[in-house]
């Protein structure tokens, strides 16, 4: 980020704030997803001009919300005088980054955030993660208690959203879940992809709201026409595409031949990419838990310059814990100050 912008930024941090890790023991596989596990953020404020907010950089189509853990914990550091650190986490905080919604809170956020962007012209995303069994109980489980109350939760969303821009990643890990040694098979998978196609089609009677399904990542389902029939029968013809590489780090480049490849398995479907933490790549293929010495990658956009790759996006939070892996880590989606800093090539403990 150059000096103008962080001299832009300075001193406009205030917030108070909103989370992502996820699933174990699938050979190069799983996302580290990510589900809201801390309480609840507060309302947020509306954006736009006026102290505690933070700038749209000019040109950007997504909303950058000054309601997010990392944009909370820049302020605090320069409070404390730690402005070095302050301004490395502002490469983070100064993008726009997706909110996850999990809980009961989730058709206010909706909401407020979706209000808010549409205050300063800018598009939301958002990523729907509250699937019945979800992380096959592991490090983000939850989700809905039943399909009943899973349609009744996405209902109430989609009326949150109203008339207003919004794009929705659904439900990362849910597909790529049947299809590995999840357990969810049979029955268990065939209610899975109605409710998928029912949160499809709830979202899509909006008529700003883009909707994009979760399709793993290249280090993770191997069989491309079994995914894309998973992906059929969970809604993908009435969906706007797919989203891969969700909270992992696999490259651009490899990204979009593997999106590329699915698409063509479903009529040209496009997609999205996470870009968030892809910038170094993967460690190696199987570390998806907090891997150490990876980097932020190219920044949100519509502009990729990618036929069929609609954005790159920052879907998972960056700083935010994929679980707890063994090393000291927090619970997944948890903000974790000294990988974030680590994301942007900073070092924990500098002063300026």
């Amino acid at each position: 980020m150059g000096a103008a912008l962080l001299g832009l930024l300075t001193g406009v941090v205030g917030c108070a704030g909103a989370g992502s890790g996820s699933s174990a023991d699938v050979p190069g596989g799983p996302s580290g997803a990510g589900s809201p596990t801390a309480a609840a953020p507060a309302a947020p404020a509306p954006s736009g001009a006026g102290a505690g907010t933070l700038p749209q950089l000019p040109g950007q189509t997504f909303y950058v919300s000054d309601q997010t853990p990392v944009a909370r914990q820049s302020a605090a550091l320069r409070r404390q005088g730690r402005t070095a650190e302050a301004d490395s986490l502002l490469r983070i905080a100064a993008q726009p980054s997706a909110h996850w919604l999990g809980d009961q809170a989730a058709r206010d956020i909706a909401d407020q955030v979706s209000r808010s962007a549409a205050r300063v012209d800018r598009t939301p995303v958002f990523v729907v993660y509250n699937i019945p069994h979800r992380d096959c109980g592991l490090y983000s489980a939850g989700g809905a208690s039943d399909a009943a109350a899973y349609r009744s939760w996405i209902t109430g969303l989609a009326e949150a959203l109203g008339d207003r821009r919004a794009w929705v990643v659904l439900e990362p890990d849910a597909i790529a879940h049947t299809l590995d040694n999840c357990g969810v098979k049979g029955d268990a998978a065939t209610e899975r992809y109605g409710l998928l196609a029912f949160a499809v089609q709830e979202l899509k009677k909006r008529p700003q709201v883009r909707v994009y399904l979760d399709a793993g990542n290249p280090g993770w389902t191997q069989d491309l026409p079994a995914l894309a029939g998973a992906l059929r029968r969970s809604g993908i013809a009435a969906a706007d595409g797919f989203a891969v590489n969700v909270s992992n780090f696999f490259t651009t480049d490899r990204n979009a031949a593997y999106g590329g490849q699915l698409s063509a398995l479903l009529d040209g479907k496009h997609f999205v990419v996470d870009t968030s933490r892809n910038g170094n790549g993967p460690l190696d293929a199987e570390a998806w838990c907090n891997p150490p010495g990876r980097a932020l990658g190219a920044p949100p956009t519509t502009e990729t310059g990618r036929p069929g790759v609609d954005a790159y996006l920052w879907i998972k939070n960056p700083g935010e814990s994929d679980g707890e892996c063994g090393r000291g880590e927090p619970p997944a989606g948890e903000f974790w100050l000294p990988y974030a800093l680590g994301l942007t090539g900073a070092v924990a403990g500098t002063a300026g």
